[in-house]
């Protein structure tokens, strides 16, 4: 009964071990993650655009979702959303993007229903 008991227990401790084990090595690294910056080639052709955003309810969520979306999109170098302004600000490369692929992009966040570019123009450099 003894022998069958420490065998047990054995088990248990190893099994507990294997669980914990440190999974570190299988995770992205956090910078990885949180590096949304999109790659731009040196031959870009970067182009600042305003664009009135109407459908805004909050800075937290709406402002940020659409931030977040812009900023992850392809071409995109920046995006600023200011909620009380009702509007973003988005440096591109043009060669990738244009006014109406940013205002399709902005219009399609939260499923397509909540957000509408009501103007938008390039600025000068």
């Amino acid at each position: 009964m003894k022998i069958l008991k420490a065998i047990s227990a054995l088990f248990l401790i190893g099994a507990l071990t294997l669980s914990c084990k440190n999974e570190s090595g299988n995770k992205i690294d956090e910078s990885e993650q949180l590096n949304t910056e999109n790659v731009i080639p040196e031959d870009a052709k970067l182009e600042t655009a305003s664009l009135t955003i109407e459908g805004m309810t909050c800075e937290i969520g709406c402002a940020k979702a659409i931030e977040s979306k812009l900023s992850s999109t392809a071409g995109v170098k920046e995006a600023k959303v200011d909620f009380e302004g009702k509007v973003a600000i988005v440096t591109f490369d043009s060669n990738q993007q244009d006014l109406t692929s940013l205002t399709t992009t902005i219009e399609a966040v939260a499923g397509g229903d909540s957000y509408k570019v009501t103007d938008s123009k390039l600025n000068v450099n």
